[in-house]
């Protein structure tokens, strides 16, 4: 990295990833611009506190996960008054607590739910999935099917989004939770995503299951803060964005067995302005489909599958943070090709998830809100 490289990032603004100061510029270029989308917005609440994920029941109802360890419930579009009982106790600290909510592929025929969140245990917290059942407002039959190895006091990069393929495997990230070089040995659970069963066995076909020493469960590694995670069903692709250190956001491709080269190599720089590698590539290391400098922070993402949004269909829609706007970024096959600022200073924008009925959601936090997209006409 030269020194020039170096000066440049070190006029950013020191923050963390949870806390990144806002930004009133991005490195999306003009000539990658997509005409601007006609979209209108409506709030349809903000009281939010600060919210992380979300999901939708078969009978209607929407479900969004506080991070303080709530779950509200959401029926046509008002909120209902009533939140979910019997969750697990969070380690609710720095960027931990409850997260990412998924249901089973087959919810209607088993009824399993999916909570990732931060498990306070001795010595601090782990990246952990329940799964469980609702009876009524109640969450029952709960068990963690994971729980990530080593537990650590830092209170940082759990990753915790979970997503589901099409034959029904489990994928669960793993933040590395400022272990650095420690993702690249795969001894360990961290900086990794997770291939399971729905009940937390693990897949005889996963890429390191015989090889000594290795944990079982790691489909990719080399990953350092992942927080959107979404699987294409049409084209069998799962993709991940992550959190760079000081520049360095990252789309990537998620594939067997793949180092995504943390901290080997990075297009960031630590919040200090010193140099973590002076590689932005290297043998064997998967290239960032796309990388962003500075870091707008990327969080929660969504595939649209819908028609109602024109233009829109097979665009990856992602939430930034730091940016406070929902990006959408469109892709030939599995390259680039271009993206649009949505909602600009709408807030943190923490999470983004389609509806069953193909409309668009987006929750953000200050201000906590659950916004809804409705194309404009």
């Amino acid at each position: 990295m030269s020194i020039l490289h170096v000066l440049l990032f070190s006029l950013l603004s020191l923050s963390s990833c949870n806390q990144r100061e806002e930004s009133q510029t991005s490195n999306v270029s003009s000539d990658n611009q997509q005409p601007v989308s006609e979209v209108t917005t409506t709030t349809l609440y903000s009281e939010l506190s600060s919210p992380w994920g979300m999901t939708w029941l078969p009978d209607g109802r929407l479900l969004v996960t506080e991070k303080k360890g709530e779950i509200l419930i959401f029926k046509d579009d008002k909120y209902t008054g009533q939140k979910v009982t019997g969750l697990p106790k969070v380690y609710s600290s720095g960027q931990g607590g409850l997260m990412d909510i998924q249901l089973h592929p087959k919810y209607a025929d088993n009824g399993w739910i999916y909570l990732a969140y931060s498990k306070p245990l001795s010595g601090g917290a782990a990246t952990a999935v329940m799964r469980a059942k609702l009876s009524g407002n109640e969450l029952v039959e709960k068990k963690d099917i994971f729980v990530a190895d080593p537990v650590l006091s830092a209170g940082h990069h759990f990753g915790s989004r979970i997503a589901f393929d099409n034959d029904g495997y489990l994928y669960v990230v793993a933040g590395e939770r400022g272990t650095n070089k420690k993702v690249q040995e795969l001894s360990n659970d961290l900086g990794k995503i997770h291939r399971l069963f729905d009940d937390g066995r693990i897949p005889t076909d996963n890429p390191f299951v015989n090889q000594a020493g290795a944990k079982a469960s790691i489909w990719s590694y080399g990953h350092r803060n992942p927080q959107g995670m979404v699987y294409d069903k049409e084209n069998n692709r799962l993709w991940a964005v992550e959190h760079g250190p000081k520049g360095g956001d990252e789309l990537n491709l998620i594939e067997k067995g793949k180092n995504y080269g943390w901290p080997l190599v990075t297009y960031g720089i630590n919040y200090n302005g010193e140099p973590i590698s002076d590689k932005t590539e290297m043998e064997g290391v998967q290239k960032p489909v796309k990388y962003w400098v500075p870091s707008p922070a990327p969080c929660g993402m969504a595939l649209v599958t819908s028609d109602k949004y024109p233009g829109w269909k097979g665009n990856l829609l992602i939430a930034n943070l730091a940016f406070r706007f929902l990006n959408r970024v469109q892709l030939n096959g599995t390259t680039f090709a271009a993206e649009e600022k949505l909602l600009e200073n709408i807030g943190r924008v923490r999470h983004v998830a389609q509806s069953p009925d193909g409309f668009i959601y987006v929750i953000t936090e200050g201000p906590g809100k659950l916004v809804k997209l409705l194309p404009s006409k």
